[in-house]
């Protein structure tokens, strides 16, 4: 049983559709007891940092998902989910993330230089990107080189520690798109949105 941790996010159906097409029973719920008694979480969602926090708060779930994390079972988090794994954003400063790593989030650029020359490009990122896998992750194994999956984001993260980083991409700036320690792991990108390279990812998740 994979727990999909309900905080009122967007994104939460997509992944649970995924899930339940490669088979897996799938719970959505923000019941403390039925998180703490499945297999598997994932933490997804799109949206702001600051408002994910308060809701995660007002529903008591920070707590659970610690406790979660302590059982030692896998959990995921998915977009903005990444990003709530880490202790605060840019984008809403002065609210606690979760802080089960370690890292900064800030804004992707909308210009960068390149060869002299300055770069304006679209934020937020939207659309497909290759990314560069840790090929030491457990997660994004068996990918092949460089795959290409799909982001939706305007804020990134930079690890503080580089073994932490299971992937990267390019987007004006180095982005660290998949972190992985120990059971935590965490991606930028939308795996249930990445085709083929996406489910094999979830493939993988299932597996552990």
């Amino acid at each position: 049983m994979i727990a999909i941790i309900d905080y009122d996010a967007g994104n939460i159906k997509s992944v649970e559709k995924a899930l339940q097409f490669l088979g897996e029973e799938v719970i959505v719920t923000s019941d403390r007891d039925a998180i703490l008694s499945a297999d598997k979480a994932i933490l997804p969602g799109v949206g702001s940092f600051g408002d994910a926090m308060e809701k995660i708060r007002e529903r008591n779930l920070e707590e659970v998902i610690h406790e979660f994390v302590e059982s030692g079972k896998p959990f995921l988090g998915i977009c903005l989910g990444l990003q709530l794994f880490f202790e605060s954003s840019e984008e809403t400063p002065g609210v606690k993330g979760l802080g089960l790593l370690k890292g900064k989030i800030t804004r992707i650029p909308n210009e960068y230089k390149q060869n002299g020359e300055t770069v304006t490009q679209n934020v937020p990122q939207i659309g497909w990107n290759n990314i560069k896998v840790n090929p030491s992750s457990k997660l994004l194994k068996g990918l092949g080189d460089n795959p290409y999956v799909y982001f939706v984001h305007s804020y990134y993260l930079q690890a503080d520690d580089i073994e932490d980083v299971a992937a990267t991409t390019e987007y004006g700036v180095t982005i660290h798109a998949a972190v992985e320690r120990m059971n935590v792991m965490a991606t930028q990108f939308h795996p249930e949105k990445s085709s083929d390279v996406g489910m094999n990812i979830l493939r993988n998740f299932i597996a552990m």
